[in-house]
């Protein structure tokens, strides 16, 4: 469509811009991958891109914490649809959402526990169940009153929250009930359907994070549940007793 057609040209402008010369040519030849690296400018001027895909509704792949996942805007309808349509997902089953901040959880979440006990545990590799506010879109996991939230301790994804109007709909990058992906090659069937691959190298050398984030039920006061073991279940229990709080 013509309003598409605008936001591609726009984002490439804005590609354009953001990068130097150099970085315009290595950013065509790897086509749709681009490889943050370690380096905090590059890695900056590449979180700049993410956010104006986003932005424009596009769906992109990104390092975390744990796995790679895929990515879109919460608050687009439309780009969250085809974040489902890309992953091959029921659209009955929940995705957790992404930000930057603590601060942030509050607006999208009741929260239910002492903010110590969430510096406790973001950013980390853990999800976060709190019954969902009423500012998160209607259409955003409608079967259920909760929602997960994550803030992964992976500077470049934070730095994507951080310039973005609004949380990002985060689910690991591989087909539904496939194997999660700890480098960008594992996931090649996807890459057509995404705008862009960042390609933050081999996240971990133990197959364990392939478990992905520990998810914890924190929707009722005073206790919590483990819905989902992940990569630290032990570590994230030990805070959640060390706060008082009790298993159910």
């Amino acid at each position: 469509s013509f309003s598409e057609t605008q936001n591609t040209c726009r984002l490439r402008n804005a590609q354009r811009f953001l990068f130097s010369d150099s970085e315009i040519h290595n950013f065509a030849m790897t086509n749709k991958i681009v490889k943050i690296g370690r380096m905090v400018g590059k890695a900056t001027v590449a979180a700049k891109v993410a956010a104006e895909a986003l932005a424009a509704g596009e769906v992109i792949a990104v390092p975390t914490d744990t796995i790679y996942g895929i990515a879109a805007l919460v608050q687009n309808k439309k780009a969250v649809e085809k974040l489902y349509t890309i992953k091959k997902r029921n659209p009955s089953k929940p995705i957790a959402i992404c930000v930057a901040e603590i601060e942030e959880i509050y607006n999208w979440a009741d929260v239910t526990v002492a903010r110590e006990v969430i510096e406790d545990l973001l950013p980390g590799q853990v999800t976060l169940v709190f019954r969902r506010s009423d500012l998160l879109n209607n259409n955003f996991n409608p079967d259920t009153e909760l929602v997960g939230v994550r803030i992964p301790d992976y500077p470049f994804l934070r730095e994507v929250c951080s310039m973005s109007s609004g949380p990002l709909a985060l689910t690991s990058a591989n087909y539904s009930a496939d194997t999660s992906t700890l480098q960008v090659e594992e996931f090649a069937p996807l890459h057509d359907s995404l705008h862009t691959v960042f390609d933050g190298g081999r996240l971990h050398d133990s197959e364990n994070a392939r478990l992905g984030s520990t998810v914890i039920d924190l929707s009722q006061v005073g206790t919590f549940t483990i819905i989902r073991p992940g990569s630290v279940r032990e570590k994230a229990e030990k805070i959640m007793k060390l706060h008082g709080l009790e298993q159910r």
